[in-house]
């Protein structure tokens, strides 16, 4: 699997959150050479753990970001890092109960929710901060 390459396409204009995906794109590419490299389960939990951690940090402040600024569509976005965050816990716990393994799918699931999410409700987010901060 390729390395997340970050880039302007990513860019939500906000310099703040810009900075957390910046960090969540290097986090994945850390467990994606891990996965490839076939570094230790423990190491690979451990990534994947800082990767979890980072996440739930990093939607509490947009979250704080929305409702500082009024974001109207607040509700359904904090709903949407609640969902993401259920399912990436899900794989966590698969993942230590299956033999400390993460399939190509896996990963592949990890990139996709970390893309679409930032390439889809963050940039109608972003919009809306951009303007008015």
């Amino acid at each position: 699997m390729k390395d997340l390459t970050w880039d302007e396409s990513l860019s939500i204009d906000v310099d703040e959150i810009d900075d957390d995906h910046r960090r969540l794109v290097s986090l994945f590419n850390i467990l994606n050479h891990a996965m490839s490299e076939g570094d230790s389960p423990e190491y690979i939990d451990a990534v994947l753990e800082e990767l979890i951690s980072c996440t739930a940090w990093h939607f509490r402040h947009e979250e704080r970001l929305m409702l500082k600024y009024r974001y109207e569509d607040a509700a359904a976005h904090k709903s949407e890092h609640q969902d993401l965050i259920e399912s990436v816990g899900k794989l966590q716990e698969k993942f230590r109960q299956e033999g400390n393994q993460l399939s190509d799918e896996d990963v592949e699931f990890l990139e996709h929710w970390l893309t679409e999410h930032i390439l889809v409700a963050d940039m109608k987010m972003g919009s809306y901060l951009a303007q008015t901060m």
